[in-house]
């Protein structure tokens, strides 16, 4: 199944949202990619993501009926991706998530055709960033700082974008790897048993 769940995280303030959001508007036209909105328990006009508003009775609601496919909870909010994602996949369709860090292993575990995609920024912009947006105190933004991770993502599997400069320089790097990962040739039952059975094609280099 020529499939790929892409995977996007990284640090609130390193431009995740503006590189999705790029990205998605210069794939409009493209049939066989699809981004997932997140189901999330803020109000729709909140700032950042196009986003699905639910309260959390209507979310924890959801959850109970098995609608989600993924979710989390960060920040004093719940996170969801809806089970359209599972038949999006079905069908042979890339699709691109605005995921969580933390929840990264569980939803690698959950789907063998993950790839992550790491947006990172250095710490003066992300700084920056923050203090621009004027969701948090200086105080609050130091602290989320000393918890975003240091250096680059090294070792890690999947691939890195560096967001420090301009949308355009990043978000078309975010595009090429979104179309290259829509050309990996669909997975033969034989490619299956010698990576063990779970069907993971990585169409990123490991750095």
């Amino acid at each position: 199944m020529n499939a790929r769940l892409i995977y996007v995280v990284g640090a609130s303030g390193s431009g995740k949202d503006s590189l999705m959001s790029y990205a998605r508007n210069c794939l409009a036209n493209e049939s066989q990619v699809v981004f997932a909105h997140r189901y999330i328990t803020r109000a729709a006009d909140a700032g950042g993501e196009n986003h699905v508003a639910l309260t959390q009775v209507e979310f924890d609601s959801r959850l109970r009926a098995g609608l989600m496919a993924m979710h989390w909870e960060s920040h004093g909010h719940a996170y969801g991706l809806g089970i359209e994602v599972n038949q999006w996949l079905a069908k042979g369709i890339t699709v691109v998530v605005n995921g969580s860090r933390e929840y990264l292993t569980t939803a690698a575990q959950r789907y063998p055709e993950l790839m992550p995609v790491w947006v990172e920024v250095s710490q003066e912009v992300l700084r920056t960033r923050l203090l621009t947006r004027g969701r948090e105190s200086a105080e609050e933004i130091e602290k989320r700082l000393a918890r975003s991770p240091k250096g680059p993502s090294l070792g890690r599997r999947g691939e890195l974008i560096r967001n420090d400069g301009e949308l355009r320089v990043a978000g078309d790097t975010l595009v090429d790897l979104i179309r290259r990962c829509d050309s990996v040739p669909p997975v033969l039952q034989s490619d299956r048993q010698k990576m063990g059975g779970n069907g993971a094609v990585p169409c990123a280099l490991t750095f």
